[in-house]
């Protein structure tokens, strides 16, 4: 009889909605992320990391009690007499840290960048995970509509380096406090007679936000939005004179840059902080959760959070998204691929070559020659270097150029002399 401590435990699961990144497809998220970090610190952009979990009031007084993220979506835990919270989007950790840790000081404008998971409780599907990651931009201290233009600049020049096709630009005006709450009125006239119409969580937002009713994904309730007269009343410039003047010049920059945009008046995005500009770009090739970036201008978020007042702009874009819609990113290529079973030799060379910049991957393993150069070209190394034992005594090596076949024999000194980095 097979005793019970014996028998194989089955193995754990990774929890629902979480996915794991590795070999290839992490390799393609590191080209994404260090192309998005040379074009922001580029463009004068430095990085921020703050904590993974922030007080749940941060977000609260943030995203919006009556958003659905505040609502449905947090993982909040208590610990002692704190409620905590797995930060669910990127810009209100930013601002807390902003004003904590007195960067207001600091000559404007600052232009911050962040890469973080992120975590909502919400139904997976393709897409969407209750663990993701953001890549994000916040400017702060500058309220000229050129701070508008330039994140979006930005966001584009990235999908442009990437190579991503049939993008588009989809920008909207949505005013300030004063310019929503006239729209409030007028909006809440114009729908209350067909209220029943729409979803249960329209019906609740007509009460708290009606503002992000047209943020809502229902197919019918979008198709009273085509009716004239709402279409009409959306098309309209409801918005203060200021909030004209500044949507005008911004999209008078992006003309200017041949940066093509279609103004989308449903557009009001998904959090409470935004003001004035707002933005999505989007992909054909996503389906649904087809956004791959969004954001807009925050002006009032660092003095609602109790700094002073501070304009500020930025955006966020899903990675997950994002990386399923790179094909060809630049992976970064190996020099070498050292083909050996004198590994104490072979780690020396290595350990040489990179410290004048090459890239070289030793074969651990006793396997036999010929397998090895077959992982070096998996590996899409430039070269191997086959290093046995007449390599190893003789210090004449065997070069192969994996790309021709052609392979020659170099002595180890002309190889390092070779590959010597040049004088700073």
């Amino acid at each position: 009889m097979t005793s019970t401590t014996n028998r194989r435990q089955q193995p754990i699961q990774r929890p629902k909605g979480t996915q794991d990144i590795f070999l290839d497809k992490v390799a393609l998220w590191h080209a994404v992320e260090r192309t998005a970090t040379q074009l922001l610190e580029s463009a004068g952009y430095s990085e921020i990391r703050t904590p993974v979990f922030e007080s749940t009031e941060l977000f609260k007084r943030s995203v919006g009690e009556d958003t659905d993220i505040v609502n449905k979506e947090m993982y909040t835990f208590e610990k002692g007499d704190r409620s905590l919270t797995l930060r669910p989007e990127g810009t209100a950790g930013v601002v807390r840290a902003f004003i904590e840790q007195g960067l207001h000081r600091q000559p404007k404008p600052l232009k911050l960048f962040y890469s973080a998971p992120m975590f909502r409780y919400e139904r997976p599907q393709a897409g969407r995970q209750r663990q993701f990651h953001q890549f994000g931009v916040e400017v702060f201290g500058a309220d000229s509509p050129a701070a508008d233009a330039e994140v979006i600049q930005l966001a584009m020049r990235l999908f442009e380096r990437l190579g991503l096709p049939n993008l588009v630009l989809e920008i909207n005006n949505i005013g300030d406090s004063a310019s929503r709450q006239q729209f409030r009125e007028s909006f809440c006239q114009l729908i209350e007679p067909v209220l029943l119409e729409f979803c249960d969580t329209c019906q609740t937002r007509f009460h708290t936000n009606p503002f992000r009713m047209l943020d809502c994904k229902n197919s019918a309730c979008q198709e009273h939005y085509s009716e004239p007269t709402v279409a009409r009343f959306l098309a309209s410039e409801w918005t203060s004179e200021a909030s004209q003047k500044h949507y005008t010049q911004v999209t008078t920059i992006l003309d200017y840059l041949k940066i093509p945009y279609q103004r989308n008046h449903r557009l009001v995005r998904g959090l409470d902080y935004y003001n004035a500009t707002v933005f999505e770009i989007t992909s054909t090739h996503l389906g649904a959760q087809n956004t791959v970036c969004g954001g807009g201008r925050y002006d009032s978020l660092v003095e609602q959070l109790g700094g002073p007042s501070t304009p500020a702009v930025g955006w966020a874009l899903g990675m997950e998204r994002l990386v399923s819609l790179v094909e060809d990113c630049a992976l970064p290529a190996l020099d070498y691929y050292i083909v050996t079973d004198q590994h104490a030799s072979a780690l020396a060379l290595a350990d040489q070559l990179r410290q004048q910049g090459k890239s070289v991957e030793v074969d651990l393993t006793a396997r036999a020659f010929g397998k090895q150069l077959a992982t070096a070209n998996k590996r899409h190394a430039h070269s191997a270097i086959i290093l046995g034992e007449a390599e190893a005594s003789s210090g004449q090596l065997q070069i192969k150029f994996l790309s021709s076949g052609q392979q020659i024999e170099q002595s180890r000194d002309d190889l390092l002399k070779s590959c010597k980095l040049p004088e700073a």
